[in-house]
């Protein structure tokens, strides 16, 4: 799947989830793995660039890039520029 330059705000991309729905998804997850998956997912839905993906989560592209660093080192597969990880 393909994303136009630009993507909908944050809140158009979810899902219409009532609040009962999304904590039990969350319950028994740390913070970090919560925040962990949201850039995973974001870098996805963003077809690996960093620059949108940052954009997106209201971060700077340099700490992005330091959580992406991260991850990796922790051998976590993080999606990378032109993967359509999504779909």
């Amino acid at each position: 799947m393909s994303y136009a330059s630009t993507l909908p705000a944050p809140e158009a991309a979810l899902p219409s989830l009532a609040p009962n729905e999304i904590v039990p998804l969350l319950i028994g997850a740390t913070v970090d793995e919560v925040e962990r998956e949201l850039v995973l997912q974001t870098l996805a839905r963003c077809d690996g660039n960093r620059t949108r993906a940052a954009r997106v989560l209201g971060l700077s592209v340099r700490t992005l890039r330091n959580k992406i660093r991260e991850y990796s080192a922790e051998g976590i597969d993080v999606p990378a520029h032109g993967d359509n990880a999504v779909g």
